[in-house]
């Protein structure tokens, strides 16, 4: 989801407006997604290297998502949304995590989208966690198959990514779901995420469908 500082700059505005209507955004997103019937979705929300941004910046960030998640609670509910959690959470307030808890145990019986948050979140992060644990449960790593190192990543029980969506013109997976998205179909679009509307997510989900997928098979004649 980029292009929040770069929306509001654009408008004269503070950067936190940006992400502010990045938020918004999210959310809108998601119920479209639901809409449209997806089962499954993922968003990176902030990244490990987020944390190099400007103190300030990264302050806001947190609080605003704090903030967002709580104020938004009654409307995630009433949507049937299940949402989790993915990515380094120790690393945030006491007081976020207590947030993240709640509304991860309040819509574990949901189901009419999953939705998944990847906070302080990397792929290579997400790959090298799955064989420490792997490691750490006595598994001969010589030996470990991609089944199992799968079964421990942070999105295990959840299907493999179909179509990666990427906003704001950049070319590029920046280190997200990267052993997820090996055949995900790619999807690149110059709109900022926060103009990243119903009518975005259907034009990326017609290309989509467009599309002859076919795994490292001959091409269909």
């Amino acid at each position: 989801m980029d292009g929040n500082g770069r929306w509001a700059q654009s408008r004269g505005l503070d950067r936190s407006a940006g992400h502010r209507k990045g938020m918004d955004a999210a959310y809108d997103c998601a119920v479209a997604c639901r809409a449209a019937g997806v089962s499954h979705l993922s968003l990176f929300a902030f990244s490990t290297d987020n944390w190099q941004r400007p103190a300030a910046e990264v302050k806001e960030l947190i609080a605003l998502f704090d903030r967002g998640m709580r104020e938004n609670f009654s409307r995630i509910v009433a949507d049937d949304l299940r949402i989790r959690f993915i990515g380094d959470l120790s690393g945030f307030p006491q007081a976020v995590r207590r947030t993240i808890g709640k509304i991860e145990a309040e819509t574990a019986d949901n189901g009419a989208l999953h939705l998944q948050i990847a906070l302080n979140y990397s792929g290579k992060w997400d790959v090298a966690e799955a064989v420490r644990r792997l490691a750490d449960t006595g598994h001969d790593l010589s030996a470990a198959t991609e089944e199992q190192i799968a079964s421990e990543l942070a999105t295990a029980g959840c299907p493999e990514l179909d179509l990666l969506i990427r906003t704001s013109g950049e070319l590029r997976l920046s280190n997200f779901m990267l052993w997820q998205a090996a055949y995900a179909e790619l999807y690149f679009t110059e709109v900022l995420w926060p103009d990243f509307g119903a009518a975005e997510l259907q034009a990326a989900l017609a290309d989509y469908a467009r599309r002859e997928r076919r795994y490292g098979r001959v091409e269909a004649r």
